[in-house]
């Protein structure tokens, strides 16, 4: 009976804290804080697997608002400000995957929505975890025709793609300032297929053995009764965010999933069980917390991007 429980992959319906991001608006929000504030003090919403829309339930991570990465747009003008990009290389360049399948979108589509909205919220910076998605083992997709490897292709784009412009590599260098990186992407991590970092691209504190320091992904939930210890970790690591330097960024994946608990379940919660969003939430509203660090979510709702974004009032 509980493997019956486990496995439903039932969808939630849209809550405060779920499925529900388009009731936040926040295309301005880093506007107003001063610039010689460091990327790392603040509390920043963003979305696990940005753009992970096909393929079924066990695959699709965020709302579909429309392929070509106008889901991303939506999520912008939400608040979000960190993405989470999986890329296959294709004829040295990149395509944007989950697993197998194809997500119906591009990384120049990727540069020209975040383009248009820095261009329009000049004021605004957008964190980019990229990873390389394709091991070419089972369940996974396999590179084709590309001679050139991830941190070459992303430097192609850079150069040549019409919004290239807006890609900022810290190169390993010190976390910068609000005022050095507006109206850019920032590169904070670049990592290969099986999770293994370029050394000196993006922020050099998550350059060699340190990632695990300041990252919490533990991203395998079994089933539906392991959601609360899900959620335990993602609180342990807000706790950790609080107690640490400021001048550190920590990331945090409340995001999860397994064949007995999809992604849409473990965020949102399903018969019965609470989701992550759902006690994220009520922790983020009953605490007085002065940073939550960087807090990448699947199908996170409005109230839940507005409560990450309004600890910054600190």
């Amino acid at each position: 009976m509980a493997l019956a429980v486990a496995v439903l992959p039932a969808t939630a319906s849209a809550a405060p804290y779920c499925q529900s991001i388009t009731e936040a608006s926040n295309p301005d929000w880093m506007a107003g804080l001063p610039d010689d504030a460091s990327l790392a003090q603040l509390s920043i919403p963003g979305t696990h697997q940005t753009l992970s829309l096909h393929g079924g339930s066990l695959t699709q991570t965020q709302e579909n608002h429309g392929d070509s990465a106008e889901t991303l747009a939506v999520q912008l003008q939400s608040g979000i400000r960190a993405i989470d990009i999986r890329v296959r290389r294709y004829d040295d360049l990149f395509t944007l995957h989950h697993g197998p399948f194809y997500q119906n979108a591009n990384f120049s589509d990727v540069l020209r929505k975040a383009g248009e909205f820095l261009a329009a919220h000049p004021g605004e910076t957008v964190l980019m975890r990229l990873k390389a998605e394709c091991t070419g083992e089972v369940r996974s997709c396999t590179d084709e025709n590309s001679q050139l490897d991830t941190a070459q292709i992303l430097d192609w784009y850079r150069d040549n793609d019409p919004n290239g412009k807006y890609l900022h590599d810290p190169a390993g260098g010190e976390m910068p300032t609000l005022g050095q990186v507006r109206g850019k992407i920032v590169l904070a991590s670049l990592q290969g297929a099986h999770g293994a970092l370029y050394e000196g691209r993006g922020l050099g504190q998550f350059n060699g053995e340190s990632w695990g320091e300041y990252v919490q992904d533990e991203y395998n939930v079994p089933t539906l009764f392991d959601v609360d210890d899900k959620w335990f970790k993602v609180r342990d690591h807000l706790d950790k965010t609080v107690a640490a330097d400021p001048g550190r960024m920590f990331l945090n994946f409340s995001s999860g999933s397994s064949p007995g608990a999809f992604p849409n379940a473990v965020a949102c919660g399903a018969a019965g069980f609470r989701g992550v969003n759902d006690y994220a939430l009520e922790h983020l509203t009953g605490n007085d917390l002065p940073r939550t660090g960087v807090i990448m979510m699947d199908f996170p709702g409005g109230e839940l991007v507005n409560a990450i974004i309004a600890k910054n009032a600190r």
